[in-house]
């Protein structure tokens, strides 16, 4: 049996990571995968791919070419609809986005479909889609090194699809290239850290405008985040961090981001509801940070109260007055808990319970095959 998987994302994100873990447990189990990806995708080749996973980039999804005899296919999202149409082969997808707030009819026409947590799982359930009963989580994967430079890089992922992010992608290089390099230096009192691709589904600006109070009340309480994102929602969050002046600082997308965990006191994540796992909440405990989010799904399935991290009440709720009292007590010398020490958490998260789960799953990709 061979996996014919199809990622079509030209930015790279956690669903990119999930994909080559992925890849790698299915290579364990002896299963080879035929991946297809964006021509405009530049980082496959630094994911560790397995030696025996075959990249084929393409332009788009109607370029890909299957084989004739019936296959696995293996989707990261709901399939190209050009492929579910193929229906004398096996459709199936890892739902990483939840269905809940979205069209229910992504996953028309598949056979199967498995979500990485809980949250998503439910999700699929309410939506009627093909569920695998069991969530496959992700790993908590140390990518990088603890030491190391980091250096300011563009915080702008742009879409080559619009002539404003064209024009910016040739002006902006050439500007960032002519300033002197800024490198990271850890500075005094208290790092807040986001570690993360600047998407509208983290819904950044949302949550700081509705902390930025609370932020800006703790002057030694800094926020440094790390991540690319469209021109949009990178001008919507220096918009609304722009009252903590140096405060708030961005670096730009990292590929070194286990040099990047170890300079932080805490992670802090985006609003709940719209986030699928949430794989930097998990790599960051696998390297000792402990995290700051809203206690709700998909955080509660990733992160234990006090022991590898904090939950705050939803600011959208309270106006932000649950995280302003755990802001000013993580602040003003609180304890900070150590992830590591939460050795059966964190085994949930590592590549052979991962590989378990996909092990599992696999019996009944080859009875449906088979059918």
């Amino acid at each position: 049996m061979r996996a014919w998987q199809i990622n079509l994302q030209e930015h790279f994100g956690g669903g990119e990571v999930f994909t080559a873990f992925l890849s790698r447990a299915l290579s364990r189990l002896g299963v080879p995968s035929t991946l297809f990806v964006s021509e405009n995708a530049r980082y496959w080749r630094n994911l560790a791919l397995p030696a025996d996973a075959e990249l084929i980039p393409v332009a788009r999804a109607e370029h890909i070419r299957l084989p004739q005899q019936r296959s696995w296919l293996l989707s990261h999202g709901p399939l190209p609809a050009c492929i579910a149409a193929r229906r004398e082969h096996l459709r199936t997808a890892i739902a990483h986005m939840p269905p809940q707030g979205r069209d229910p009819r992504a996953y028309e026409g598949h056979d199967l479909v498995c979500a990485v947590s809980g949250w998503v799982l439910q999700g699929l359930r309410e939506i009627g889609a093909p569920a695998w009963d069991e969530p496959l989580l992700g790993v908590a994967e140390q990518r990088g090194t603890p030491g190391g430079e980091i250096l300011a890089r563009s915080a702008y992922a742009f879409d080559h699809r619009k002539l404003r992010d064209r024009l910016l992608a040739t002006v902006y290089p050439i500007w960032l290239g002519m300033r002197p390099d800024r490198r990271f230096e850890k500075r005094a009192g208290l790092t807040l850290g986001i570690v993360s691709r600047l998407t509208p589904i983290k819904q950044f600006p949302l949550l700081f405008g509705l902390l930025l109070p609370s932020l800006a009340r703790q002057a030694g309480v800094n926020l440094e985040i790390f991540g690319a994102g469209g021109y949009a929602s990178v001008r919507d969050l220096k918009f609304v961090l722009r009252p903590l002046g140096e405060r708030a600082r961005f670096w730009g997308h990292q590929d070194n981001v286990g040099a990047v965990y170890g300079r932080l006191d805490y992670l802090i994540t985006g609003l709940p509801e719209k986030e699928a796992l949430g794989l930097n909440a998990v790599e960051a405990q696998s390297c000792g940070v402990p995290v700051l989010a809203v206690g709700a799904p998909p955080f509660t399935e990733t992160i234990v109260e006090g022991e590898t991290g904090f939950f705050y009440r939803d600011p959208r709720q309270d106006g932000g007055a649950d995280f302003a009292r755990l802001i000013e007590r993580v602040s003003s010398g609180a304890p900070r808990p150590d992830p590591r020490l939460a050795t059966a958490h964190l085994a949930r998260f590592s590549f052979e319970a991962f590989s378990e789960r996909v092990a599992r799953l696999l019996p009944a990709v080859r009875e449906r095959l088979s059918s």
